[in-house]
């Protein structure tokens, strides 16, 4: 089996290229065409070895969602012409990564332990536990970095008076990012699943806001099972993490964070495998359907040809 893990094609009427830690990104004048690679990345770095499968399932799970919430935010998909490839508008990206959090896990857990209990201007309450349910989903927006660079917790205020989005246009965003939460958590609710935070994106077309990039996928969303929830935090047990955090607190306890000096820690077949395992799981929870493997020698050739076709009938 061929895992991709990058993409070096040169298409008819390509205008640019961009690749970033996980997708290839084909630019035209009025479109992208996008590939989710089989890479992963953990504390801004690319780990060394690709997970089969890991892209396949991350643009077919987006797609599943980005046609489920089409009716209540518009988004930028167009078409898949492959399983590891999305084509859509190509918008101009607002400069900001809209993070909602319904439940206290990851990096806002690990600043609520050190002492922070103002979000955004959220006041969380003392004596929550790690994975307790907020009062309410809370917005807790990031700058979009430049390649290369960290993204930066950013509060409204700042992002109104540095000037990134109009007053407007930042009250259109909260409101997609609520209403594509909510969505997302009933859609997990129905599988059995607690979507605990996520992430979204969204870029300028036309002068209209669209979603745009991937949605709820275990890269950029936190899942936990619902069966148990409630006993496991009331006995003080830890919750399994349907997402990428599996990976990052993996590296953590093989002392690995990012920072300079330290090591990517060797991933081994048995924990490759694992989380491909757990990434197709939650791909066929979460749509009921299941997951066929694209598994071929000559993957990146079908690629390619398949991308072309859509070209050829696009003209």
């Amino acid at each position: 089996m061929q895992a991709i893990t990058q993409t070096n094609f040169q298409f008819k009427g390509q205008s640019d290229f961009y690749r970033g830690k996980v997708r290839d990104v084909y630019i035209f004048p009025d479109k992208l065409i996008v590939i989710s690679s089989d890479r992963i990345s953990a504390f801004d770095v690319i780990l060394p070895q690709p997970i089969p499968f890991k892209g396949q399932v991350l643009n077919q799970l987006s797609a599943f969602f980005l046609t489920e919430t089409a009716s209540d935010v518009p988004n930028w998909l167009e078409a898949n012409p492959d399983p590891n490839v999305s084509v859509g508008k190509r918008c101009k990206p607002v400069p900001l990564e809209m993070v909602i959090r319904g439940h206290l896990a990851g990096t806002a857990w690990r600043a609520y332990k050190a002492g922070q209990r103002e979000f955004n201007g959220n006041i969380l309450p003392e004596g929550l536990r790690e994975n307790d349910a907020l009062p309410q989903p809370i917005i807790t927006p990031s700058t979009k970095a430049e390649q290369g660079q960290h993204d930066e917790d950013i509060s409204t205020i700042e992002i109104l008076n540095r000037g990134l989005v109009t007053p407007s246009i930042y009250e259109q965003l909260e409101y997609y990012t609520k209403t594509l939460f909510r969505r997302g958590q009933e859609i997990a609710r129905k599988s059995g699943l607690i979507l605990a935070d996520t992430k979204y994106e969204f870029g300028m077309y036309e002068g209209k806001i669209y979603l745009i990039d991937e949605i709820h996928t275990p890269d950029s969303a936190r899942y936990f099972d619902a069966d148990g929830f409630e006993e496991r935090q009331a006995q003080g047990k830890p919750q399994k993490q349907r997402s990428k955090e599996m990976v990052r607190q993996w590296l953590i306890q093989n002392n690995f964070q990012g920072r300079a000096g330290e090591k990517v820690p060797t991933m081994y077949k048995s924990w490759i495998d694992k989380i491909s395992q757990e990434y197709i799981a939650l791909y066929e929870q979460l749509t009921g359907k299941k997951f066929v493997k694209l598994e071929s020698s000559t993957r990146l050739n079908d690629l390619q040809k398949n991308i072309e076709n859509y070209l050829i009938s696009r003209d």
